[in-house]
Protein backbone atom coordinates (compact mmCIF):
# COMPACT_ATOMS: atom_id res chain seq x y z
CA UNK A 1 0.00 0.00 0.00
CA UNK A 2 2.77 2.35 0.74
CA UNK A 3 4.00 2.08 -2.75
CA UNK A 4 0.87 3.68 -4.07
CA UNK A 5 0.84 7.67 -3.62
CA UNK A 6 -2.66 8.93 -2.70
CA UNK A 7 -3.56 12.51 -4.05
CA UNK A 8 -6.90 13.74 -2.38
CA UNK A 9 -9.87 15.43 -4.13
CA UNK A 10 -12.04 18.66 -2.86
CA UNK A 11 -14.94 20.11 -4.07
CA UNK A 12 -14.09 23.05 -6.18
CA UNK A 13 -16.79 22.52 -8.88
CA UNK A 14 -20.14 24.34 -8.33
CA UNK A 15 -23.02 21.71 -7.76
CA UNK A 16 -24.81 21.25 -11.43
CA UNK A 17 -28.34 21.60 -11.51
CA UNK A 18 -30.22 18.85 -12.33
CA UNK A 19 -33.20 18.54 -13.64
CA UNK A 20 -33.87 21.76 -11.93
CA UNK A 21 -33.06 20.63 -8.16
CA UNK A 22 -29.22 20.76 -6.93
CA UNK A 23 -27.07 19.51 -4.13
CA UNK A 24 -25.57 22.56 -2.33
CA UNK A 25 -22.03 22.78 -1.91
CA UNK A 26 -20.38 22.29 1.30
CA UNK A 27 -18.79 25.71 2.98
CA UNK A 28 -14.56 24.67 1.62
CA UNK A 29 -15.27 21.70 -0.35
CA UNK A 30 -14.72 19.00 1.98
CA UNK A 31 -10.80 20.18 2.50
CA UNK A 32 -11.38 19.98 6.39
CA UNK A 33 -11.98 16.33 5.86
CA UNK A 34 -9.47 16.13 2.82
CA UNK A 35 -6.65 17.30 5.03
CA UNK A 36 -8.28 15.00 7.77
CA UNK A 37 -7.53 12.21 6.03
CA UNK A 38 -3.77 13.05 4.37
CA UNK A 39 -2.18 14.31 7.46
CA UNK A 40 -3.65 10.98 9.02
CA UNK A 41 -2.72 8.38 6.03
CA UNK A 42 0.64 10.40 6.41
CA UNK A 43 1.41 9.60 9.53
CA UNK A 44 0.81 6.14 8.94
CA UNK A 45 3.34 5.66 6.31
CA UNK A 46 1.29 5.96 3.67
CA UNK A 47 3.00 8.46 0.41
CA UNK A 48 0.31 11.51 0.18
CA UNK A 49 1.12 13.85 -2.57
CA UNK A 50 -0.09 17.23 -1.89
CA UNK A 51 -0.03 20.78 -3.68
CA UNK A 52 2.67 22.38 -1.59
CA UNK A 53 5.86 20.96 -1.06
CA UNK A 54 5.70 21.02 3.13
CA UNK A 55 1.58 21.37 3.79
CA UNK A 56 0.96 23.01 7.24
CA UNK A 57 -1.65 20.71 9.21
CA UNK A 58 -3.60 24.08 10.07
CA UNK A 59 -4.47 25.16 6.58
CA UNK A 60 -6.49 22.23 4.74
CA UNK A 61 -5.86 23.45 1.42
CA UNK A 62 -2.14 22.69 1.58
CA UNK A 63 -3.35 19.26 1.57
CA UNK A 64 -5.84 18.91 -1.65
CA UNK A 65 -5.97 19.36 -5.13
CA UNK A 66 -9.43 20.45 -6.55
CA UNK A 67 -11.21 18.09 -8.45
CA UNK A 68 -11.63 20.14 -11.72
CA UNK A 69 -9.74 18.67 -14.86
CA UNK A 70 -6.48 21.35 -14.04
CA UNK A 71 -6.65 19.69 -10.49
CA UNK A 72 -6.92 16.28 -11.47
CA UNK A 73 -4.53 16.73 -14.39
CA UNK A 74 -2.31 18.23 -11.65
CA UNK A 75 -2.28 15.29 -9.12
CA UNK A 76 -1.59 12.79 -12.00
CA UNK A 77 1.40 14.99 -12.91
CA UNK A 78 2.87 14.89 -9.27
CA UNK A 79 2.55 10.89 -9.69
CA UNK A 80 -0.98 10.03 -8.09
CA UNK A 81 -1.83 6.66 -8.57
CA UNK A 82 -4.84 6.90 -6.39
CA UNK A 83 -7.03 9.41 -6.27
CA UNK A 84 -9.18 9.86 -3.11
CA UNK A 85 -12.41 11.46 -4.34
CA UNK A 86 -13.49 13.31 -0.90
CA UNK A 87 -16.10 15.27 -3.40
CA UNK A 88 -19.56 14.63 -4.37
CA UNK A 89 -19.34 13.35 -8.06
CA UNK A 90 -21.49 13.43 -10.64
CA UNK A 91 -22.40 12.46 -14.46
CA UNK A 92 -19.64 14.02 -16.76
CA UNK A 93 -17.51 14.79 -13.47
CA UNK A 94 -14.01 15.25 -15.02
CA UNK A 95 -12.45 12.43 -12.82
CA UNK A 96 -14.49 10.42 -15.35
CA UNK A 97 -11.19 11.12 -17.56
CA UNK A 98 -8.89 9.28 -15.64
CA UNK A 99 -10.79 6.49 -14.62
CA UNK A 100 -9.08 3.02 -15.57
CA UNK A 101 -5.54 5.13 -15.27
CA UNK A 102 -5.24 5.81 -12.13
CA UNK A 103 -7.29 3.50 -8.73
CA UNK A 104 -10.09 5.76 -7.01
CA UNK A 105 -11.67 6.16 -3.14
CA UNK A 106 -15.04 6.76 -4.09
CA UNK A 107 -17.80 6.31 -6.24
CA UNK A 108 -18.64 5.91 -10.12
CA UNK A 109 -19.51 9.78 -10.62
CA UNK A 110 -23.03 8.44 -12.66
CA UNK A 111 -23.90 6.43 -9.74
CA UNK A 112 -23.45 9.13 -7.64
CA UNK A 113 -25.68 11.77 -9.62
CA UNK A 114 -28.31 9.03 -9.56
CA UNK A 115 -28.34 7.77 -6.15
CA UNK A 116 -28.12 11.89 -4.87
CA UNK A 117 -31.87 11.61 -5.84
CA UNK A 118 -33.37 10.74 -2.45
CA UNK A 119 -36.69 10.33 -3.61
CA UNK A 120 -36.03 7.94 -6.69
CA UNK A 121 -33.38 6.27 -4.61
CA UNK A 122 -36.00 5.37 -2.01
CA UNK A 123 -38.62 4.56 -4.32
CA UNK A 124 -35.81 2.33 -6.08
CA UNK A 125 -35.28 0.38 -2.43
CA UNK A 126 -38.56 0.06 -1.92
CA UNK A 127 -39.05 -1.54 -5.35
CA UNK A 128 -36.78 -3.97 -3.83
CA UNK A 129 -38.56 -4.71 -1.22
CA UNK A 130 -36.33 -3.05 1.77
CA UNK A 131 -38.40 -1.11 4.46
CA UNK A 132 -38.44 2.46 3.39
CA UNK A 133 -40.07 5.65 4.77
CA UNK A 134 -43.09 6.44 2.23
CA UNK A 135 -42.95 9.77 0.73
CA UNK A 136 -44.30 11.82 -2.32
CA UNK A 137 -42.77 14.93 -4.34
CA UNK A 138 -44.26 18.73 -3.87
CA UNK A 139 -43.84 21.43 -6.00
CA UNK A 140 -45.52 24.95 -6.74
CA UNK A 141 -46.93 23.50 -9.91
CA UNK A 142 -48.00 19.68 -10.82
CA UNK A 143 -46.47 17.66 -13.66
CA UNK A 144 -46.01 13.82 -13.94
CA UNK A 145 -45.41 12.23 -10.18
CA UNK A 146 -45.29 15.61 -8.47
CA UNK A 147 -48.36 17.26 -6.44
CA UNK A 148 -48.79 21.02 -6.62
CA UNK A 149 -48.69 22.78 -3.24
CA UNK A 150 -51.70 23.26 -3.51
CA UNK A 151 -53.03 20.12 -3.37
CA UNK A 152 -51.00 18.51 -0.90
CA UNK A 153 -53.93 17.89 1.95
CA UNK A 154 -55.57 15.38 -0.97
CA UNK A 155 -51.86 14.22 -2.01
CA UNK A 156 -51.66 13.34 2.35
CA UNK A 157 -54.94 11.42 2.01
CA UNK A 158 -53.93 9.67 -1.09
CA UNK A 159 -50.86 8.53 0.54
CA UNK A 160 -52.08 7.69 3.53
CA UNK A 161 -49.88 10.11 5.55
CA UNK A 162 -50.68 11.99 8.62
CA UNK A 163 -49.14 15.08 10.78
CA UNK A 164 -46.20 14.93 12.20
CA UNK A 165 -44.38 14.87 8.39
CA UNK A 166 -40.87 16.05 7.27
CA UNK A 167 -39.91 18.05 4.77
CA UNK A 168 -37.11 18.39 2.75
CA UNK A 169 -35.00 18.99 -0.46
CA UNK A 170 -34.92 16.32 -3.16
CA UNK A 171 -30.86 16.54 -3.21
CA UNK A 172 -30.17 17.95 0.13
CA UNK A 173 -27.11 17.38 2.17
CA UNK A 174 -27.01 16.60 5.96
CA UNK A 175 -30.16 18.04 7.49
CA UNK A 176 -30.05 21.27 5.81
CA UNK A 177 -33.32 22.48 4.43
CA UNK A 178 -34.91 19.49 6.76
CA UNK A 179 -38.13 20.80 8.80
CA UNK A 180 -40.62 18.58 10.87
CA UNK A 181 -43.69 19.73 10.84
CA UNK A 182 -47.20 19.46 13.01
CA UNK A 183 -50.09 20.71 10.65
CA UNK A 184 -50.84 21.55 6.92
CA UNK A 185 -50.39 25.46 7.78
CA UNK A 186 -46.62 24.74 8.81
CA UNK A 187 -46.47 22.10 5.81
CA UNK A 188 -47.12 25.63 3.66
CA UNK A 189 -45.05 27.58 5.39
CA UNK A 190 -41.94 25.30 5.33
CA UNK A 191 -42.42 24.23 1.47
CA UNK A 192 -42.30 28.31 0.63
CA UNK A 193 -39.80 29.22 2.34
CA UNK A 194 -37.23 26.21 0.99
CA UNK A 195 -38.82 26.80 -2.37
CA UNK A 196 -38.27 30.85 -2.02
CA UNK A 197 -34.68 30.02 -0.62
CA UNK A 198 -33.89 28.62 -4.42
CA UNK A 199 -30.97 26.80 -3.04
CA UNK A 200 -31.93 23.34 -3.32
CA UNK A 201 -34.84 23.98 -6.36
CA UNK A 202 -38.39 24.18 -6.66
CA UNK A 203 -38.92 20.16 -5.99
CA UNK A 204 -39.94 18.95 -2.33
CA UNK A 205 -40.67 15.73 -0.56
CA UNK A 206 -43.14 15.30 1.71
CA UNK A 207 -42.31 12.22 4.18
CA UNK A 208 -43.35 10.63 6.59
CA UNK A 209 -42.34 11.05 10.23
CA UNK A 210 -41.01 8.28 12.37
CA UNK A 211 -41.12 9.16 16.43
CA UNK A 212 -38.94 6.03 17.38
CA UNK A 213 -35.02 5.60 17.78
CA UNK A 214 -33.02 6.93 14.48
CA UNK A 215 -29.50 4.95 13.54
CA UNK A 216 -26.77 6.10 11.09
CA UNK A 217 -25.30 2.76 9.39
CA UNK A 218 -21.69 3.11 7.65
CA UNK A 219 -22.06 -0.28 4.95
CA UNK A 220 -18.38 -0.99 3.99
CA UNK A 221 -17.15 -1.67 0.44
CA UNK A 222 -16.52 -4.90 -0.67
CA UNK A 223 -12.51 -5.61 -0.50
CA UNK A 224 -12.61 -3.49 2.58
CA UNK A 225 -10.80 -5.60 5.58
CA UNK A 226 -13.31 -6.58 8.37
CA UNK A 227 -12.32 -5.63 11.98
CA UNK A 228 -11.37 -9.17 12.20
CA UNK A 229 -8.71 -8.53 9.48
CA UNK A 230 -10.05 -10.81 6.67
CA UNK A 231 -10.45 -9.40 3.21
CA UNK A 232 -14.29 -9.39 2.84
CA UNK A 233 -15.94 -9.93 -0.80
CA UNK A 234 -19.68 -8.40 0.03
CA UNK A 235 -20.54 -5.03 1.60
CA UNK A 236 -20.57 -5.34 5.57
CA UNK A 237 -22.19 -2.90 7.94
CA UNK A 238 -20.05 -0.82 10.64
CA UNK A 239 -21.67 -0.59 14.12
CA UNK A 240 -24.81 1.77 14.06
CA UNK A 241 -24.61 4.80 15.80
CA UNK A 242 -27.67 6.59 17.63
CA UNK A 243 -28.74 10.40 17.01
CA UNK A 244 -29.78 12.05 20.02
CA UNK A 245 -30.42 15.77 21.43
CA UNK A 246 -32.45 15.81 18.30
CA UNK A 247 -34.00 19.82 17.28
CA UNK A 248 -37.53 19.49 16.77
CA UNK A 249 -37.31 15.49 15.43
CA UNK A 250 -34.28 16.38 13.41
CA UNK A 251 -30.56 16.03 14.12
CA UNK A 252 -28.96 19.24 13.75
CA UNK A 253 -26.85 19.55 10.64
CA UNK A 254 -23.04 19.00 11.80
CA UNK A 255 -21.51 22.14 10.62
CA UNK A 256 -23.35 23.62 13.67
CA UNK A 257 -23.36 20.64 16.22
CA UNK A 258 -20.53 18.57 16.26
CA UNK A 259 -21.98 14.70 15.54
CA UNK A 260 -19.62 13.18 18.70
CA UNK A 261 -21.74 15.56 20.22
CA UNK A 262 -24.64 13.67 19.97
CA UNK A 263 -23.81 10.52 18.71
CA UNK A 264 -22.85 7.25 20.02
CA UNK A 265 -22.52 3.35 18.56
CA UNK A 266 -25.24 1.02 20.05
CA UNK A 267 -24.09 -1.65 22.35
CA UNK A 268 -23.27 -5.11 21.56
CA UNK A 269 -26.61 -6.42 23.02
CA UNK A 270 -28.59 -3.94 21.06
CA UNK A 271 -26.99 -5.24 18.05
CA UNK A 272 -27.92 -8.72 18.36
CA UNK A 273 -31.78 -7.29 18.44
CA UNK A 274 -34.20 -8.62 15.49
CA UNK A 275 -34.85 -5.30 14.62
CA UNK A 276 -31.15 -4.33 14.38
CA UNK A 277 -30.30 -7.34 12.63
CA UNK A 278 -33.10 -6.92 10.21
CA UNK A 279 -32.01 -3.19 9.36
CA UNK A 280 -28.40 -3.81 8.76
CA UNK A 281 -29.30 -6.88 6.46
CA UNK A 282 -31.60 -4.26 4.75
CA UNK A 283 -28.56 -1.76 4.69
CA UNK A 284 -25.97 -4.30 3.20
CA UNK A 285 -28.46 -4.93 0.25
CA UNK A 286 -28.79 -1.38 -0.32
CA UNK A 287 -25.64 -1.20 -1.25
CA UNK A 288 -25.23 -3.68 -3.14
CA UNK A 289 -28.19 -2.55 -5.56
CA UNK A 290 -26.50 0.97 -5.56
CA UNK A 291 -23.50 -0.19 -6.44
CA UNK A 292 -21.44 0.89 -3.55
CA UNK A 293 -17.55 1.12 -4.32
CA UNK A 294 -17.03 3.27 -1.15
CA UNK A 295 -18.30 3.52 2.29
CA UNK A 296 -21.86 5.15 2.64
CA UNK A 297 -24.35 6.06 5.17
CA UNK A 298 -27.74 5.32 5.23
CA UNK A 299 -29.96 6.91 8.02
CA UNK A 300 -32.74 4.86 9.24
CA UNK A 301 -35.42 5.69 12.43
CA UNK A 302 -37.66 3.32 14.33
CA UNK A 303 -41.61 3.35 13.29
CA UNK A 304 -44.31 2.71 16.18
CA UNK A 305 -44.07 -0.94 15.53
CA UNK A 306 -40.37 -1.06 16.34
CA UNK A 307 -38.94 -1.84 12.82
CA UNK A 308 -36.22 0.34 11.12
CA UNK A 309 -37.08 2.00 7.94
CA UNK A 310 -34.21 3.29 5.68
CA UNK A 311 -34.84 7.08 4.67
CA UNK A 312 -31.78 8.77 3.19
CA UNK A 313 -28.73 6.76 1.23
CA UNK A 314 -25.73 9.27 1.22
CA UNK A 315 -23.39 8.11 -1.32
CA UNK A 316 -20.83 10.36 0.06
CA UNK A 317 -20.73 10.45 3.87
CA UNK A 318 -18.95 13.22 5.94
CA UNK A 319 -15.50 12.16 6.29
CA UNK A 320 -13.41 13.78 8.92
CA UNK A 321 -11.45 12.97 12.14
CA UNK A 322 -8.83 13.73 14.41
CA UNK A 323 -5.37 14.24 13.98
CA UNK A 324 -4.72 17.44 12.72
CA UNK A 325 -4.56 20.29 15.70
CA UNK A 326 -7.62 21.58 16.94
CA UNK A 327 -9.91 18.70 15.55
CA UNK A 328 -9.90 16.31 18.52
CA UNK A 329 -13.97 16.50 18.51
CA UNK A 330 -14.04 15.71 14.77
CA UNK A 331 -15.03 11.82 14.93
CA UNK A 332 -17.74 11.84 12.00
CA UNK A 333 -20.21 8.97 12.30
CA UNK A 334 -18.81 6.55 10.11
CA UNK A 335 -15.62 6.77 12.67
CA UNK A 336 -17.76 7.00 15.64
CA UNK A 337 -18.70 3.36 14.05
CA UNK A 338 -15.46 2.29 13.57
CA UNK A 339 -14.69 3.11 17.03
CA UNK A 340 -17.27 0.54 18.13
CA UNK A 341 -15.31 -2.00 16.02
CA UNK A 342 -12.18 -1.25 17.78
CA UNK A 343 -10.83 0.60 15.09
CA UNK A 344 -9.13 4.40 15.31
CA UNK A 345 -9.62 6.85 12.41
CA UNK A 346 -6.17 5.43 10.78
CA UNK A 347 -7.73 2.23 10.51
CA UNK A 348 -10.87 3.21 9.27
CA UNK A 349 -9.24 5.45 6.23
CA UNK A 350 -7.00 2.63 5.86
CA UNK A 351 -9.85 0.31 4.78
CA UNK A 352 -10.77 2.50 2.85
CA UNK A 353 -7.67 2.67 0.64
CA UNK A 354 -7.62 -1.28 0.54
CA UNK A 355 -10.80 -0.87 -1.38
CA UNK A 356 -9.57 1.36 -3.69
CA UNK A 357 -10.63 0.09 -7.47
Amino acid sequence: MTQDAVAILYQALPPPVIDGLRKDAKPGGYSDGGADIGFVLRGQGVRVLTPVVDPDPTRPMDWVFPDTAEGIAAAVATGATILWANSVLFDGHPLEAVIGRVRIVGQLPTLTQRYDDKFATNRMLEAAGLPVARSFLMAPAARPGVRALADVEAALLQADLSFPLIVKPVRGRGSQGVTQVADLAALNAAAVALIANAKFGDTLIVEEYLDGDEVTVTVMPPASPLPSGQLSNAHWPLRPVRRFDQKNGVAPYNGDVAVTANSVAIDAEEMMSPAVQAMLAACVRAAGLVDARAPIRIDCRAAATGHFKLFDLNMKPNMTGPGRPGRDDQDCLSAIAARAEGWNFARLLKAMLAAAW
